[in-house]
């Protein structure tokens, strides 16, 4: 998945939420693709997860040097112990913060995502994820 790679590559992206019409930004690290669907990870005790249950409508947005890209979609959690598992496998710092059993891990996955990747020079080309 040409998406989650361009964010594994920047490291740090940029995840947007709403929180009663206002919205909220923050840096996530942490994402992987799962079963063909791009998945992010947070703490069910944060802001974020809270404001994603209420309305899951997301974006992301990220840079390398001077290429960025935009993602649109809907953050859903998935409850399995195996996304979960997956996602501490694939990124194993995430393991000194969480264990998939825990009660407080949540993997969610990005459904109905859509990509835009802008480059420095050329066309925007925007894809599903």
């Amino acid at each position: 998945n040409k998406a989650v790679q361009f964010l594994k590559d920047c490291g740090t992206f940029y995840l947007a939420t709403d929180d009663g019409g206002q919205p909220r930004v923050r840096p996530f690290g942490a994402v992987m693709e799962y079963g063909g669907r791009a998945y992010i990870c947070t703490s069910n005790t944060k802001a974020c997860f809270r404001q994603m249950k209420k309305n899951p409508r997301v974006q992301i947005a990220a840079a390398k040097g001077n290429d960025w890209i935009r993602i649109t979609a809907q953050a859903i959690p998935d409850p399995s112990g195996e996304a979960k598992r997956k996602m501490l496998e694939d990124i194993p710092f995430l393991q000194k913060l969480y264990r998939a059993d825990d009660g407080t891990f949540e993997v969610l996955y990005l459904k109905d995502a859509t990509a835009t990747l802008y480059p420095a020079a050329g066309e925007p080309e925007t894809f599903p994820l």
